[in-house]
């Protein structure tokens, strides 16, 4: 059951400080915005001195700031002591990461405080004034004009702060601290195999508003039912009980309705002869939801995702995922991935690969990538940046990554591609962790009860019987799904070794296999035995999808990955340098051998379900 979208956003206070609160602004793109993007003036500051000026407490208990960087000070004499200055100090691109920007700054993990300076909009009949900023990794203080108005905890998930009051016209200083540091307690924590890309790595924009805004909205079917669109619409403001309408005007269909107290506002719309979203037709529709101040516009499809026994449904028919994993990189430019263009890149390769879905691993990508992937009909597994070795009895930890699966949930729920919220990554079985996934699998089925929940489970051999690979995983319980990694042939033994796996499972669900693959530097060419070559990769997914299909429950698999990536664990001289080689695609932008092994064994699979 889906929870009541008022209480959804008032539960998203975590990670808030006395002197402000994070805001939700759904849909920013289509809002009156004003970028801040572009040159912004940078400190490297590995000792946090920017905190403190040797005499004062970085602010006040009302959030004025008392000294360091944030106050964005200048010498008005010869004889004032200030021992840095923004506008003499160098820039970065925002947004964009700073370890591919600076050589300098290639490993660095730290802090960097941020300088922009802009005009404020002008506002008119109580309009309001937002920073947004679509993510930073991973903490991020905020200040505007000496006054610190939060931080966020996250390196993936977007925030705002409102500076209606704090702005100037002209003349305002916005000061950024951004520190990547990796933290036990943290989510993701110290040890993963991607590189921890620092900095500001989303769009920065000015939002205005009216003084009461659509701040969410949720539009999508009703459960259990194909023709009737269910709609809830959040209100921010003092003005709450408001008339919302909402019109999907090409059905056509319209309605009114009353918002109560809370500012939430609920219909249902009956729409016979809907069509509905599917990759080989991705139907999208206009949405308009207005008040008498504020109009938003989207695109929604509408579609329904739901298991039965061991098959996935898509519209209530069985569906073969047929995906690739993706990282938020962009091999031919080198960083964080974070534009649309990046994301048609990534996207479009999986396109020609003949994939109908992909797995944004191991966190929330961009907001570009669902959006996008709603347009090229291909279905989205979304994930938050659960690890590893999280640290299962902290309940700062928890409340950490339940904000993150917050954001990312009621950040996306309107996109129809996404069918899967996953909640961890190759985590090690023990009661607090099964606990503390559980907690979060709970969170998102109160948050959309209308997808799939899954994550990358455990697997584990039979001692007896070692290609006996055995699927327990006492989280299996909880999930739709039964995803695992599995690298037999890589990590387990040769690829002759995959001829002879059998598999047995203790839960009667569909199974997607969330990684497998090899790695291989892109035009090393030997024979399919030795490590490394495009040939040895090419005979492991020869092999692996011919040892999945033995799987009666197989519905689909998410192989890793799509394009190499960046990782210090990689470090192989001549042939990884630095990057992890498992990619279909090299670093430098060209196929390798493994990539149309693959797309060969989609289109066969995408021609059968065809003639099905």
């Amino acid at each position: 059951m889906n929870k009541p979208l008022g209480a959804i956003l008032a539960g998203l206070a975590f990670a808030r400080i006395a002197v402000g609160s994070e805001t939700v602004i759904a849909d920013v793109f289509a809002r009156q915005t004003t970028s801040l993007n572009g040159k912004w003036n940078v400190i490297v500051d590995p000792y946090d001195t920017g905190y403190f000026d040797y005499r004062h407490q970085p602010f006040d208990e009302s959030g004025k700031v008392t000294g360091g960087f944030a106050l964005d000070q200048q010498a008005k004499n010869k004889s004032d002591l200030i021992e840095y200055n923004f506008d003499t100090s160098p820039t970065l691109n925002v947004p964009g990461d700073w370890n591919s920007q600076d050589d300098k700054l290639f490993y660095y993990e730290g802090s960097i405080w941020y300088r922009r300076k802009f005009n404020a909009p002008n506002l008119t009949d109580g309009q309001r004034l937002f920073v947004y900023f679509g993510a930073a990794n991973y903490e991020a203080d905020v200040y505007l004009n000496g006054h610190k108005l939060g931080k966020h905890i996250g390196g993936f998930t977007p925030f705002a702060y409102e500076i209606t009051k704090l702005a100037r016209a002209s003349d305002n200083s916005l000061v950024v601290r951004v520190n990547n540091q990796r933290h036990v307690e943290g989510v993701p924590t110290v040890n993963t195999d991607w590189w921890n890309y620092g900095g500001i790595t989303r769009d920065v924009l000015l939002v205005k508003t009216p003084a009461t805004f659509i701040s969410n909205f949720r539009v999508q079917l009703k459960p259990g039912t194909t023709n009737t669109v269910a709609a809830t619409i959040q209100l921010d403001g003092a003005d709450l009980r408001q008339m919302v309408k909402i019109s999907l005007p090409t059905l056509p269909l319209s309605a009114e309705m009353m918002a109560d107290d809370h500012g939430v506002a609920r219909s249902e719309l009956n729409a016979p002869n809907l069509a509905l979203w599917s990759p080989k037709s991705p139907t999208l529709n206009d949405v308009v939801i207005g008040t008498g101040t504020d109009e938003l516009k989207d695109r929604i499809g509408f579609r329904s995702i739901a298991t039965s026994g061991t098959k996935v449904l898509l519209n209530g028919h069985p569906v073969f995922l047929r995906g690739v994993s993706i990282h938020e990189e962009n091999p031919l430019r080198g960083g964080r991935a974070w534009s649309e263009a990046d994301a048609r890149l990534l996207l479009g390769w999986a396109k020609e690969l003949n994939c109908n879905f992909v797995r944004l691993a191991h966190y929330p990508h961009n907001e570009h990538m669902a959006r996008l992937a709603d347009e090229m009909g291909i279905m989205v597994w979304e994930e938050i940046p659960v690890y590893w070795t999280i640290d299962w009895t902290n309940a700062e930890t928890l409340a950490n990554a339940q904000q993150q699966l917050h954001a990312l949930i009621t950040r996306d729920w309107n996109r129809a591609s996404v069918i899967v919220w996953s909640v961890a990554n190759e985590t090690p079985v023990s009661p607090a962790r099964t606990t503390f996934l559980r907690t979060l699998v709970n969170e998102a089925r109160e948050l959309d009860g209308t997808r799939l929940i899954s994550a990358a489970m455990e697997v584990h051999a039979d001692p007896k019987d070692s290609p006996h690979k055995i699927v327990d995983d006492p989280f299996g319980e909880f999930t739709d799904l039964l995803s695992f990694n599995e690298y037999v042939g890589w990590y387990d033994g040769l690829p002759e070794k995959i001829d002879k796996v059998h598999w047995s499972f203790k839960y009667e669900k569909p199974v997607v296999i969330s990684e497998f693959g090899a790695g291989a530097k892109q035009g090393f060419h030997a024979d399919a035995l030795t490590r490394f070559s495009e040939e040895y990769q090419a005979d492991v997914y020869q092999r692996t999808m011919a040892m999945l299909d033995k799987i009666p429950a197989f519905s689909g698999c998410t192989p890793w990955i799509l394009c190499d990536f960046r990782s210090p664990k990689r470090q192989l001289p001549g042939i990884q340098d630095g990057w992890n080689r498992k990619g279909l695609i090299g670093s430098n932008g060209e196929k390798k051998a493994a990539f149309s092994v693959l797309k060969k064994i989609y289109a066969d699979k995408a021609a059968e379900a065809s003639n099905q």
